[in-house]
């Protein structure tokens, strides 16, 4: 099972254009499930929907209860009608849904979530999850609440399968930081007692490069925070048969396409049994 998380930047930059670049890659990686956050809808249009109809995917959005923060970001005459959100493709029909808002203080609170699909992948039924922590700098205290409530979120949907719940998302946190340790939960005591996840990216070529936000990229390098992986897929421990074991990660839509950048994010790819 391929499985790709990647944040799309919203509507920043040359979104139109970003979107074919964005396309281009997620046809050429073929996943089977894609967890995006950043997403943004406009009236009739959803980008999630666009790419699940070019690709052939099924998807489920939810979009954030608090736009107010990113609207007023936007230099876009009708910014306060853009939505942001969000968003999993699926090769298999979602059978269940649930949005998690994320805790936040007043000050930091732009409407962040989690997502939950449970995919009806043969065989077998995958839990699903993609979620957007907080970004601030300083707020690692506000991400180990996030994580938290994540952790419980998703010990209440993962029963009912051998599959392994997946967690994917962009958490802005480094590898190393109090909130990917504590919802890793082996290297500190889990948020939720017993519920471990492994980071899959322990599994990749060291040699490999792992940023996902990447001074190589334009629209990083503009900003002066260093290059640094904050996008993960997390697995809990394999199930019956090792259902779920990590065969395989790298980073995607970490260049230009025909001369656009995807995003500012780059892709994570994880490949899982099944």
């Amino acid at each position: 099972m391929r499985v790709v998380t990647w944040n799309l930047w919203w509507r920043f930059g040359p979104w139109q254009e970003r979107r074919k670049a964005i396309l281009a890659v997620l046809r050429e990686l073929r996943p089977d499930v894609v967890g995006l956050q950043e997403v943004w809808a406009d009236g009739g249009e959803n980008l999630a929907e666009w790419l699940a109809g070019e690709l052939g995917l099924h998807w489920t959005w939810a979009p954030s209860p608090a736009p107010g923060t990113w609207q007023r970001r936007l230099d876009e005459p009708l910014a306060a009608t853009v939505q942001i959100g969000n968003a999993v493709l699926s090769r298999w029909p979602v059978t269940d849904h649930d949005v998690l808002p994320l805790p936040a203080p007043p000050g930091l609170d732009d409407g962040r979530l989690a997502l939950y699909a449970r995919l009806a992948a043969p065989g077998h039924e995958v839990p699903f999850f993609t979620v957007h922590l907080t970004s601030a700098l300083h707020a690692s205290g506000v991400r180990c609440r996030q994580v938290t409530a994540l952790a419980g979120f998703v010990a209440r949907h993962r029963e009912g399968t051998a599959f392994p719940p997946v967690v994917t998302g962009d958490f802005n946190a480094w590898p190393d930081s109090d909130e990917i340790r504590l919802f890793g939960g082996y290297r500190t005591a889990p948020a939720v007692p017993g519920q471990v996840f492994y980071d899959a990216w322990e599994y990749a070529d060291p040699a490999a490069p792992s940023a996902t936000w990447d001074r190589a990229n334009p629209y990083v390098a503009r900003g002066g925070a260093p290059s640094v992986r904050v996008d993960y897929v997390h697995v809990a421990p394999p199930g019956t048969d090792r259902l779920g074991r990590v065969l395989g990660v790298r980073r995607a839509g970490d260049g230009p396409v025909d001369g656009v950048w995807p995003s500012d994010h780059a892709a994570v790819v994880a490949d899982l049994a099944d």
